[in-house]
């Protein structure tokens, strides 16, 4: 089937785990609501076949928060990580340890562009070029006038 990059822009609920939680509810309402295939997240976590070769090529492919910012290794306890972006990188992709959701929309449609205009030989140093193994992603934390007011949850899942 191969790899899906996803992404998702959310209200800030008061934590990021919260708000992972939010949006895990809300993205498996959209793809699984009719209760035909799994009747709760909790049935599609525990179809390990299916989330381990497959998956939703969604938010829902990644559960687990890591406080740690070193990238991912292809290690077991990597896989079905959320990392957030570092401090130096913020300020490399916004200019600002307090990016807006503007600012990370423009960050998204650069990376977006270069994607279609980037020459195959040519090192991707967009936003993009953070997520760098498949069933994982990355969190920023959106602000307006210096409060969090959304997460923005960006990765790839599949095979």
């Amino acid at each position: 089937m191969g790899a899906s990059g996803w992404n998702y822009v959310t209200p800030y609920r008061g934590s990021v785990k919260a708000t992972l939680e939010s949006l895990h509810d809300e993205v498996f309402q959209q793809l699984y609501g009719d209760g035909e295939e799994y009747g709760s997240l909790e049935e599609l976590y525990a179809d390990e076949e299916f989330m381990g070769e497959e998956g939703t090529h969604s938010i829902l492919d990644v559960y687990r928060i890591v406080e740690t910012t070193t990238p991912p290794k292809e290690r077991r306890k990597d896989y079905f990580t959320l990392r957030p972006l570092t401090p130096e990188r913020l300020l490399h992709h916004f200019g600002t340890d307090y990016p807006t959701v503007q600012n990370y929309e423009d960050a998204m449609a650069q990376a977006h562009d270069a994607m279609r205009t980037r020459h195959p030989m040519e090192t991707d140093t967009t936003l993009l070029s953070e997520d760098r193994m498949r069933w994982t992603g990355i969190y920023v934390i959106l602000h307006s006038d210096g409060e969090p007011t959304h997460v923005a949850f960006f990765g790839s899942s599949g095979d």
